[in-house]
């Protein structure tokens, strides 16, 4: 009988472990919908004008974007 009772102590402590453990990553959810800095932000908006260019041509396009400059100059910039 007393196994038992072990058994089912075991049982409910794990249970509530279990329900305490999925709960914490809730918790954490609001944190991850904060919205972007303006720094953020702008390296998104990069990011997403950047797409075709690779090497040398998307980190001058990524550098010259970030500063604010526009993006024409930083085409002949990599060409060259």
């Amino acid at each position: 009988m007393s196994l038992s009772l072990r058994l089912l102590a075991i049982s409910a402590t794990l249970a509530f472990a279990g329900a305490a453990f999925a709960a914490a990553p809730a918790s954490t959810a609001p944190s991850a919908a904060k919205p972007h800095s303006a720094q953020q932000q702008r390296m998104v908006d990069c990011n997403k004008q950047a797409t075709g260019k690779k090497g040398d041509e998307r980190k001058a396009f990524m550098s010259s974007c970030l500063k604010g400059q526009s993006t024409a100059a930083a085409t002949p910039a990599a060409a060259a």
